[in-house]
């Protein structure tokens, strides 16, 4: 069941026998590919880094891992839908940008953390909502946005729209590169994006 606001959040325990050390969040995000693709259970993974490890506070130590110290949790993970295909998934983020961030971009954030941007501030991986920051931003308005970003200072501005969903469509005016989790997966026009909670249980 997704966090709700006051209440305790995991458990202590070592990462399961049947679990696995992820380094990166791509590496993590295909996992969860293979095992949708599969049909299988998701193997519990111990985090050493990337954006989703960054926002819960991991501290990329193995030792911790298998220790009584480490903490569990369950987080979400993002589905994606490219123009109608096969879903692609994702555990820390979506982007959808052109080249040198001109015209639309779009971020929907599961982390809160994009490398050391702070993109979505009040993001939280087990909230049962995906963060969308949709922003339409002049060159000026991009240069000091990407000052802020490490701060989490961008927000609120009136060319960035901020909203906090389950699921979302989008539609662009020509065909968009899509990075999931870091990682290039190709390009949309049209890009439906749905959360599933609690899918995913993580040990730091």
């Amino acid at each position: 069941m997704s966090i709700r606001r006051g209440e305790a959040w995991g458990t202590n325990g070592p990462l399961p026998g049947n679990g696995v050390t992820v380094a990166s969040d791509a590496d993590a995000g295909a996992l969860v590919a293979d095992a949708r693709r599969n049909g299988t259970e998701i193997a519990p993974m111990g985090l050493l880094g990337g954006d989703l490890c960054a926002t819960l506070g991991g501290r990329g130590d193995e030792v911790r891992l298998r220790s009584e110290d480490a903490a569990r949790l369950t987080v979400d993970v993002g589905r994606a839908t490219l123009d109608g295909g096969e879903p692609k998934y994702f555990v820390a983020h979506l982007v959808a940008r052109r080249r040198w961030w001109l015209g639309r971009t779009v971020a929907v954030m599961n982390a809160a953390w994009l490398g050391s941007w702070n993109v979505a501030p009040r993001a939280h991986p087990g909230d049962g909502r995906l963060d969308v920051i949709d922003s339409r931003l002049s060159l000026g308005d991009r240069l000091k946005a990407r000052r802020r970003l490490p701060l989490g200072t961008h927000v609120p501005h009136p060319a960035i729209s901020v909203q906090r969903v389950e699921g979302i469509d989008f539609t662009f005016a020509k065909p968009t590169p899509i990075m999931l989790d870091g990682r290039r997966v190709g390009t949309a026009k049209t890009l439906r994006v749905d959360l599933e909670p609690d899918a995913l249980s993580v040990v730091i």
